[in-house]
């Protein structure tokens, strides 16, 4: 808005008047300008409950079966291997993050190099490298804001502040909501009262685009610090909105390597098929990346169980081989970690990605 200035003329009193009147009228205009202005952003951002939380994005690119690829912060394009994947080939050094729990499904701690046995598509292979340090990790949080988390969203976003709080200091961690659409809220930050400030502004509403999500968490941990890398879900129930698919998704996981942990606040009685099959999605794609889902079957428990997530994080096992397979034919290889368990203990359950690509170069 441009306002006029008025020249100073001959007698300079009367001018002067005249240019103080113009003066306040200018500010009046301003100002009711400057509320116009506010007023409208509220009004957009009550329509949409994610509100302007992401930069601008490039125009989606459509797909050979007409599809909208997601793009920029609010969408993601398809992705290929990462070079620093939580297990990736370096220098032909496979890296495998992996957790023990006992038959009360609880986690197990203390075990050594000698209590475990790798194969590479059923080839045993020797251990060069075993570790259990709490290594700092890159996190993303994939949270629910369709309008089905209306009753839960405030212990769901206590759960996330719970799970936040009980990681390595140094881990980073992003969060991206998603309700019709996905969006970043939170960029890579490893500040916990930042977070909890952008939570508090929003509500959930509308249909849910859970793949999208998913898909969007996985691209953007390849812009990670660490080596390590995990994604949680938050949600309650089926995908009813995303243009992606399970079988997409399911590829860019395999080729980004990124664990995966979700905290399932199912309905007891799913209303829709998109929700029946809620649990089963969720879960199918958290045990084929080493993760786990949990179902929260009291909303008391979220607390306990973003902690128990946190805490099987900060104490896994990472073993390291070189394969005897040198060949680099970009092929999917399967993997199995074979425990072996020592006297006196229950038999316990070993949770590890299904396996890994092979290199291509």
């Amino acid at each position: 808005m441009r306002c006029l200035q008025w020249g100073r003329g001959e007698g300079g009193g009367r001018s002067g008047g005249v240019r103080a009147s113009g003066l306040r009228l200018c500010a009046v205009l301003l100002m009711l300008w400057g509320l116009g202005t506010v007023g409208a952003g509220f009004a957009r951002a009550q329509e949409n409950p994610l509100g302007d939380v992401k930069t601008p994005a490039p125009a989606p690119t459509e797909t050979k079966d007409n599809r909208p690829l997601i793009t920029g912060t609010a969408v993601a394009t398809k992705a290929t291997s990462s070079p620093n994947a939580e297990i990736r080939v370096n220098v032909n050094l496979v890296l495998v993050p992996l957790t023990v729990t006992d038959p009360m499904n609880r986690l197990v701690t203390g075990l050594d190099k000698e209590n475990f046995q790798v194969y590479d598509n059923n080839n045993l292979q020797t251990i060069k490298s075993f570790a259990t340090e709490d290594a700092p990790l890159s996190i993303g949080i994939v949270f629910d804001l369709s309008g089905s988390m209306q009753s839960k969203f405030l212990r769901a976003r206590k759960a996330l502040t719970e799970f936040l709080r009980t990681c390595n200091p140094q881990d980073e961690f992003f969060v991206i909501g998603f309700n019709d659409r996905p969006a970043v809220l939170v960029d890579y930050t490893n500040d916990v009262e930042d977070v909890e400030a952008r939570m508090v502004m929003l509500h959930p509403q509308n249909r849910t685009a859970l793949i999208d999500a998913m898909y969007l968490g996985v691209n953007k941990l390849r812009q990670a610090k660490y080596a390590r890398k995990a994604l949680l879900v938050i949600s309650d129930g089926g995908d009813n909105r995303s243009r992606y698919t399970e079988g997409e998704l399911t590829r860019i996981v395999r080729e980004s390597e990124v664990q995966i942990y979700s905290i399932g606040i199912f309905d007891a009685f799913a209303p829709t098929e998109e929700e029946v099959n809620g649990p089963t999605l969720l879960n199918e794609v958290c045990e084929s990346t080493g993760g786990r889902l949990f179902r929260v079957m009291d909303m008391q428990d979220l607390s306990d169980i973003a902690q128990r997530i946190s805490e099987e994080l900060r104490n896994q096992y990472v073993i390291g081989f070189t394969p005897t397979d040198t060949r680099r034919d970009g092929q999917w290889r399967k993997l199995r970690v074979k425990l072996m368990e020592p006297p006196g203990l229950p038999p316990l359950t070993v949770h590890s990605r299904e396996g890994y690509y092979a290199p291509t170069q």
